[in-house]
């Protein structure tokens, strides 16, 4: 008489619905991955063997000639120094920005979830309204009273741009997390006498490393990838990465370097994609402990 397969076996069988699921996440993984695999393959041929056509053909002698001309050498306007020029503006415009607004964020949430601030639900919802507005509107009055305030297009500029943007995200993130937490942390610190700043810097911050994770990742990506506000605020000598990137794909000096431009694109995405892969555990880890919680 044959026996009943055990639970775990029964759960692991193919039944219509899993090839399903297999095929649609295979589905959705070559839609994301193909664009990659042609640009990467690009990036590794010269011009004479992309002009056959054959775009999804590995290269016949691949070379990283492409790569070293996008980072050293190619034309950005007027001026052929390479990407790398943009790297560095972008590295400038990156770490005070996530820093600041991460700080200013995690304070904000920390007093928000713990300390009866008046008017805190007030302040936060107004918060959450503008975070959800689209940021090109506020572009043009931003403009204005930089210029008005004599700051103008500069790095100062661009990084307290990034800060303002970051910051109803950041809060709410944090507020969030801090809410979760016991409050009887919160309340033994007080009975043993320590003040507002010393339960942020030495209880809640030590226990918010997920959160910060999550946090520089959503920050490095926002502000890495962003061009249109870097275009308006950085300045000309501060301009990010991603704004040299336009100005190589679009430049119209010669030949158009397919090669070149992917190899540029592919080197304008390694800094997000490191993060993120470097610090993907701690980023579910954190989104798990109160990222999306109400």
């Amino acid at each position: 008489m044959a026996q009943p397969l055990p639970a775990a076996r029964r759960g692991k069988r193919m039944t219509p619905a899993r090839w399903g699921l297999y095929a649609f996440i295979f589905i959705t993984a070559l839609y994301f991955l193909l664009p990659l695999y042609v640009m990467v393959v690009t990036s590794l041929k010269p011009m004479a063997e992309i002009r056959q056509g054959n775009l999804l053909a590995l290269p016949a002698a691949p070379s990283i000639d492409a790569w070293v001309k996008a980072w050293t050498s190619a034309c950005t306007g007027l001026t052929c120094q390479g990407i790398k020029i943009g790297f560095l503006n972008s590295l400038r415009i990156l770490v005070p920005s996530v820093v600041i607004s991460i700080l200013v964020g995690s304070l904000t949430g920390y007093a928000l979830s713990l300390w009866r601030v008046r008017g805190a639900n007030i302040l936060f919802g107004a918060m959450m309204v503008v975070a959800f507005i689209p940021y090109q509107v506020f572009i043009y009055p931003l403009v204005r009273l930089f210029s008005f305030a004599g700051l103008g297009q500069s790095l100062l500029t661009i990084v307290i741009i990034h800060t303002i943007f970051g910051f109803p995200t950041m809060t709410l993130l944090f507020r969030n997390y801090f809410a979760s937490l016991p409050v009887e942390l919160f309340k033994a610190a007080r009975v043993d006498g320590a003040g507002f700043y010393q339960i942020y810097a030495q209880i809640m911050m030590p226990m918010a490393t997920p959160m910060i994770v999550v946090a520089v990742i959503l920050q490095t990506t926002g502000i890495w990838n962003d061009f249109i506000l870097g275009l308006v605020f950085a300045g000309r000598d501060n301009l990010p990465m991603t704004v040299q990137l336009n100005n190589i794909v679009n430049s119209t000096q010669g030949e158009r370097a397919y090669n070149v431009d992917m190899a540029a694109t592919l080197l304008t995405a390694l800094l997000p994609l490191a993060v993120y892969f470097g610090s993907g555990r701690w980023f579910v880890r954190g989104i798990a402990a109160g990222a999306v919680k109400g």
